[in-house]
């Protein structure tokens, strides 16, 4: 097997159970490997590490499989991965209902690269990483067995695959048949397309900060930014609001939106408002006219991919929270999120408490808001906790 040689004291991260080697790290490559082979990490005084996945194209040079030196990387090791990923989001009682959720998530499930979410009978996969396209067949094989699924769409067409050398690629890997169908979430239907819709087909780690917005949306007025198909909307309309407006500069999602609001025949359509218009430009227009709202919801894009992108981003979260409070009645709640890797949850209160200030709010935490249950994250990795939120009231 080849070898990847460290640099020295580039050992360190691994010790502490980081699954990520960078090319700064890496001394050389002993032996000849093709991206997504399988390398010995060796630290520079002799001593093995683990086995990780070489990928020379990307600056995540390789990313562990296993830090136990005697594992082998074969078929049977992503069967036992993907079934202990299984079991652990079987074994939470708060998932048992759930129609659509998350079975593997990435590196925080010992699987660099790998995504699988589940929607009724249909498995949705995206391989981000040169290893885990290698070992594409070994765990469609391993979710077959540990799921029952025998339909398995491909959504392998994230920017992220480019930097690791690789085409993007979608379709039937296992089964064939409808891309475009219904779930229930907590009482709410919602169509998922998961041919052509955002990442596999829905944001299924938003799913528990929509039920906490249906609890506290009773006889409210709402305003739900950014809102895509209207989970948030739909949710808040379950729970009694007495309006909800709902804006997204993307008409297909709107579209989606107000067939989602056509399934749920129990709410009141009356009740919501979808805009199309940039959320930016509709804030302020809202500002000048003298709208208020008791509860504000900012769910933006991911402004920052990257750290390099950072201060750029923080700009924009700013401005929108800024824009965000202003808008809040007395008393009234703002529920905001970033899904940026690139910004932590301490440098993202820094930028939502300077929004307060500029905006002349005196304002307080509620609560700390992160992706549902079926999306955890390995103590070792914190990059893995992606998606932030507050809440956050205002006097």
């Amino acid at each position: 097997m080849p070898q990847l040689i460290l640099h020295p004291d580039k050992e360190r991260s691994l010790l502490r159970r980081h699954p990520w080697l960078f090319a700064s790290s890496v001394a050389h490559l002993s032996g000849r490997a093709r991206p997504g082979d399988t390398v010995k990490v060796v630290a520079d005084n002799g001593k093995v590490l683990g086995k990780a996945a070489w990928s020379p194209a990307s600056q995540i040079r390789a990313r562990m499989w296993s830090f136990d030196v005697a594992e082998i990387i074969d078929d049977a090791f992503f069967k036992r991965r993907v079934a202990a990923a299984v079991a652990r989001r079987v074994a939470l009682p708060e998932l048992h209902a759930q129609q659509a959720l998350r079975l593997i998530h990435a590196e925080s499930d010992g699987l660099p690269g790998v995504i699988a979410d589940r929607y009724g009978d249909t498995i949705v996969l995206a391989l981000t990483s040169a290893g885990a396209e290698k070992w594409r067949a070994a765990i469609v094989g391993a979710l077959k067995r540990s799921t029952g699924c025998t339909r398995i769409y491909e959504r392998s067409d994230s920017e992220v695959r480019k930097l690791e050398g690789l085409e993007p690629t979608t379709g039937w890997l296992e089964g064939e048949g409808e891309t475009r169908f219904a779930i229930d979430e907590n009482g709410v239907r919602l169509l998922v397309d998961i041919a052509g819709g955002h990442k596999t087909g829905f944001y299924l780690d938003q799913r528990d900060n929509r039920l906490l917005l249906r609890g506290l949306a009773n006889v409210k007025r709402v305003l739900n930014c950014f809102c895509y198909s209207g989970g948030f909307s739909l949710q808040a309309l379950a729970g009694g609001a007495r309006e909800v407006i709902s804006i997204d500069s993307s008409a297909p999602a709107l579209d989606l939106a107000r067939e989602n609001m056509a399934l749920n025949t129990q709410l009141d359509a009356a009740r919501a408002g979808w805009r199309d218009a940039d959320v930016f430009s509709e804030l302020r227009q809202l500002r000048e006219a003298g709208e208020q709202f008791d509860i504000v919801v900012l769910d933006p894009p991911k402004f920052a991919p990257s750290a390099s992108h950072a201060d750029r981003a923080a700009r924009a979260y700013k401005d929108i929270n800024l824009l965000g409070f202003r808008l809040l009645a007395p008393g009234g709640l703002l529920m905001t999120y970033s899904c940026s890797g690139g910004i932590g949850l301490e440098l993202f209160q820094k930028i939502v408490a300077g929004a307060a200030l500029d905006a002349g709010r005196e304002a307080r935490i509620i609560k700390r808001l992160q992706g549902s249950a079926d999306h955890p994250v390995a103590l070792a990795f914190p990059e893995g906790e992606y998606l932030k939120g507050l809440l956050v009231q205002v006097d």
